[in-house]
């Protein structure tokens, strides 16, 4: 019978690559409802645009932070019924693991991981807004991060 809490023969735990997140917060935060009140009294719902970014950048050898905005805007025809603009951010430590790997876990794990939370800042804040809860569908960062190399790779050969 084999103890399967061992660490494998070989394991060294200085050299094993390590992806954490260490603290999460709002860094800005911005809510504006410019046609309150008569948006309470308006036929039929308006129409939602939702745009999400990614950012990440170097705080020291080891540690980045990972900035999700997600910027959402409603309308009724030409008139902005809601804006929320969100900057949510995570704090990631990064060891022991390949130059190639980091991007990859910068601009998808890290924002799969924080996008639940800015989810539900941006649901409350519109209720708090007294709009309905806005939810946000899912995202696929991973999608997002291969549009994003095949545009930058598109412009390159355009260069």
């Amino acid at each position: 019978m084999t103890d399967s809490t061992m660490p494998p023969e070989g394991f060294n735990p200085d050299t094993a690559p390590r992806f954490g997140l260490n603290a999460q917060y709002t860094k800005d935060l911005s809510f504006e409802h410019p046609m309150a009140p008569r948006s309470f009294s308006m036929p039929g719902a308006p129409q939602i645009s939702v745009n999400v970014g990614t950012q990440a950048e170097r705080v020291s050898d080891d540690l980045y932070e990972v900035t999700l905005r997600i910027m959402c805007e409603a309308k009724h025809g030409e008139e902005t019924a809601f804006v929320v603009d969100l900057y949510y951010a995570g704090l990631f430590a990064i060891a022991n693991v390949p130059q190639e790997h980091i991007e990859p876990l910068l601009l998808v794990e890290a924002p799969r991981l924080l996008f639940p939370f800015a989810r539900r800042i941006v649901a409350d804040t519109t209720r708090d807004g007294g709009m309905p809860p806005l939810m946000l569908d899912p995202i696929d960062f991973l999608a997002q991060y291969q549009r994003s190399k095949e545009v930058e790779a598109a412009q390159q050969n355009l260069a």
